[in-house]
């Protein structure tokens, strides 16, 4: 059996008493509550034609009313401006987006996708939706609670990080 939070975080503060040990219980919860999403979604994906990250990056560009570029692409999804480029360029390979040189920005092209991403998304994303659905019901009246706390979390977290 594995050590609680609780144990672990005891652990490092024995060992080093003067480290602020105070993160893991949180952090420890948000890690936990990611695995258990990705584990709930992972059987939709088996064999799908994206991934779930892959999902993830197209679902802003669905129904977006005009181009977006990389940069708002990555502050949006909270990942580095790399990842996302080189996220876009391997969906750019399979049709699924388009990029345009921005006229307004040489260095920044403009990002669309493409009828066949769309359709991608259409046929995934509604199936991890339901699953999203079932994983939560368990929430009942605390559901917007926890939705403000989570947002309350993102708020300190963005101030802390800054965009890049």
């Amino acid at each position: 059996m594995s050590p609680s939070p609780a144990d672990v975080r005891a652990q490092w503060t024995e060992h080093n008493p003067g480290l602020d040990t105070s993160p893991m219980e949180l952090i420890g919860l948000l890690k936990h509550a990611t695995g258990l999403l990705n584990r709930a979604v992972e059987p939709l994906y088996a064999g799908a034609a994206l991934t779930a990250p892959e999902v993830d990056m197209l679902i802003p560009l669905r129904h977006a009313t005009e181009p977006v570029i990389a940069r708002r692409l990555a502050e949006r999804l909270g990942l580095s401006r790399a990842g996302v480029s080189k996220a876009l360029g391997k969906l750019e390979k399979r049709g699924l987006i388009a990029r345009t040189p921005n006229p307004a920005d040489r260095r920044a092209a403009l990002v669309t996708i493409t009828p066949a991403g769309a359709k991608a998304v259409d046929e995934l994303f509604p199936r991890q939706l339901a699953a999203e659905v079932q994983l939560l019901a368990g929430l009942g009246e605390d559901r917007g609670r926890v939705l403000n706390a989570l947002e309350r979390l993102v708020e300190v977290m963005e101030r802390q990080v800054g965009s890049d």
